[in-house]
């Protein structure tokens, strides 16, 4: 699943997200609109990541997307 395909369906992602990510409100989810640097920027600041750290954090959630699917 590439990004662009998160980005699409990223209405129907919230529930995964917030598996992942529990911290996150659903107005922050919504906010960030699948647009990935948003997203990561958005981790990285309500976890107090690196940007590195919270962009590895998103990679590794698409790839267990991809394994799922």
């Amino acid at each position: 699943m590439n990004w662009d395909v998160i980005k699409g369906n990223w209405s129907q992602m919230t529930g995964e997200i917030k598996s992942q990510w529990g911290d996150l409100t659903d107005d922050e989810i919504q906010k960030a609109a699948g647009e990935r640097e948003r997203f990561v920027g958005l981790i990285q600041e309500r976890y107090g990541l690196a940007k590195s750290d919270a962009e590895v954090q998103v990679d590794k959630f698409l790839a267990n997307l991809k394994d799922a699917a």
